[in-house]
């Protein structure tokens, strides 16, 4: 069978901290493979922490210094070419994203292989890839029948919203049964809730088709911020839905978890959500859960030494009880594909966009760069830039005001008006 080969350009990883973008030539496609071309990548802490990890990292090949391996794993794009083993399932021109937890044992890292981290010819940092059959057999190749790229590329971090609520559970007295999910129609409070992944969690809470609270509280210290969140998902818009919702300033607030707690009625939460590694903000929480409630805990900490002060009397004697979550799994990545192919936007996660060029710098450099996702196109040369920034640079380069435009039209977020702009005019970005 004579499958296409074509060359790709893509960032790879070598060792610790050592990245580079290259160009080089894909295999020949086999009988059980797809091609496909990669548009969108949504740059992830868990590839910081690939990068300077190197072969270290429990997902990166020890031998990736003689075998490089693509880096990326937030990724969306369209299949060009579909080897005979698959073409009853999948077809050129299909939109795609890829669940990069596949837990497939003959990978190249063993059964934590994942693209984005273990291939040498996948991974979501280059303009063309080879999807490799064990993609296929374990069911982690995802259609995408929404418009545009970019929300298909933030299907995964949409998946962590999505399994966090999942992973919320409540009990029955007098029994040992646990009930997963929030309560229909009980009381949430989102803590310091208007970051990037907060507001996707506000998003996602507000057009859940399934079930959703009577009461939503969404807290942080940052009016400006607070502000934003409310101009995005209205307090109207969460009332049409029948949720009542409250965006409360603790930090201007004397007493919050008084205050808190008079906004639930009196009777405290039924689910918590935390969305920063604060202690305080853990306590706080702990302090204003109700009967059973269930506290959870998103935010991962980066010191493994984390803790927070908990009322175990009220473990004891209200049911209290904590749950947390890392990342969603594949039945939550196509929840997120599905409710984008209905309309819901997750372009709140998205603070900056930028071209290939400027992946292997930006990653090594995560941490330090304010703001949410930093959403790559491959094909596209472009300085990292903020949308905030987007009007300085228009006024030297026309192609960015126009993007500062398309934006300032959709609330100042990343849209597909935009996207579609971009992709159309990919010589005009360059420095």
């Amino acid at each position: 069978m004579n499958m296409p080969t074509m060359k790709t350009k893509a960032v790879r990883l070598y060792g610790v901290e050592d990245l580079r973008l290259e160009e080089f030539d894909l295999p020949q496609m086999k009988e059980d493979e797809i091609l496909a071309k990669v548009v969108s990548d949504s740059i992830c802490m868990s590839s910081y922490k690939a990068a300077h990890q190197g072969p270290a990292h429990k997902r990166v090949p020890d031998n990736v210094a003689e075998n490089p391996v693509i880096i990326g794993h937030e990724f969306a794009g369209e299949i060009l070419e579909v080897g005979k083993k698959w073409q009853d399932s999948f077809k050129p021109g299909d939109k795609f994203s890829i669940q990069p937890a596949m837990n497939y044992a003959d990978g190249p890292a063993g059964v934590l292989s994942a693209p984005g981290y273990s291939y040498k010819y996948i991974g979501g940092d280059a303009t063309y890839v080879i999807i490799p059959n064990e993609v296929m057999e374990t069911g982690c190749l995802l259609p995408y029948r929404g418009p545009g790229f970019y929300p298909a590329s933030l299907s995964e971090p949409l998946s962590c919203v999505i399994g966090a609520m999942h992973a919320c559970y409540h009990t029955h007295p007098g029994s040992y049964r646990h009930v997963m999910e929030i309560k229909e129609n009980g009381k949430m409070a989102l803590l310091a809730g208007v970051g990037p992944m907060g507001l996707a969690m506000i998003n996602y809470v507000l057009h859940r088709p399934d079930r959703h609270p009577s009461l939503f509280v969404v807290t942080d210290i940052d009016q400006s911020r607070l502000d934003r969140a409310a101009s995005l998902y209205t307090v109207e818009y969460a009332a049409s839905r029948g949720i009542e919702l409250h965006y409360v300033n603790t930090g201007r607030v004397e007493n919050p978890v008084e205050e808190l707690r008079k906004i639930s009625g009196g009777t405290g939460y039924d689910e918590v959500v935390v969305m920063a590694p604060v202690p305080s903000v853990v306590e706080q929480g702990d302090d204003i859960l109700g009967q059973d409630g269930c506290l959870n805990f998103f935010s991962g900490p980066g010191k493994a030494d984390f803790k927070a002060p908990f009322n175990f009397y009220n473990v004891h004697y209200a049911s209290t009880h904590v749950v947390g979550t890392s990342g969603g799994n594949t039945d939550d990545m196509k929840e997120a594909l599905h409710m984008m192919s209905g309309g819901l936007d997750p372009a709140g996660l998205v603070t900056h966009i930028g071209g290939l060029n400027v992946v292997p710098e930006t990653t090594l450099n995560l941490p330090n760069i304010k703001g949410g996702k930093k959403l790559i196109y491959t094909h596209i040369e472009m300085p990292l830039t903020p949308i905030s920034d987007l009007a300085e640079k228009g006024k030297t380069t026309p192609a960015f005001a126009e993007l500062d435009r398309l934006c300032k039209a959709h609330h100042g977020l990343w849209n597909l008006e935009a996207e579609d702009y971009l992709l159309a005019n990919p010589d005009k970005f360059k420095e």
